[in-house]
C-alpha cells in the first residue's frame, strides 16, 4: 500500500534539499548545487499542488501543466509560475545537465533564492 506524503512533509524534504544545495555551493560544487536547489523548488512546487489539488503528480510536465493551471487563478501562483521555469532552464538544464553555469554570482543568486521560492510556495499552500 503506498501513502501519499503530506504537503507539509514534502515543504520539510524541499527545505532539507535546499540545505543541501548550501552546502555543496559553500564546498564550491556548484553543479550538484543548482541540482538539488531545482529539486528543493520542483519539491515545494508538488507540495503546494498537493495541497492546492489533493492530487500528488510524479513527472515535471505534471507538475508544471498543474502550476500553470493554479496561475491562471492567482497572480501569486503566476510569479511562481515563471520562477518554476527559470530555475529549470538555468539551474536544471544549463548549470547542472550542460555544465553551462556562468556567471557564477548569477548561478549563486538563483541557489540562495530557491529558499524564498519554497516559503512563498508553502505560504500558497497555507500548511
Amino acid at each position: 500500500m503506498t501513502t501519499t506524503r503530506s504537503p507539509a512533509d514534502i515543504f520539510a524534504d524541499a527545505r532539507a534539499v535546499h540545505a543541501e544545495a548550501l552546502a555543496r555551493l559553500e564546498a564550491g560544487d556548484i553543479r550538484d548545487a543548482a541540482e538539488k536547489a531545482w529539486c528543493a523548488v520542483r519539491r515545494a512546487t508538488e507540495a503546494l499542488i498537493l495541497a492546492s489539488t489533493n492530487e500528488a503528480l510524479t513527472t515535471t510536465t505534471q507538475v508544471s501543466g498543474r502550476l500553470r493551471a493554479l496561475g491562471r487563478g492567482s497572480e501569486a501562483s503566476r510569479s511562481l509560475q515563471d520562477r518554476f521555469g527559470a530555475t529549470a532552464r538555468f539551474l536544471h538544464n544549463d548549470c547542472f545537465y550542460n555544465g553551462n553555469c556562468e556567471p557564477l554570482d548569477d548561478t549563486e543568486r538563483r541557489i540562495r533564492e530557491a529558499a524564498q521560492y519554497i516559503e512563498d510556495a508553502e505560504r500558497l499552500a497555507s500548511v
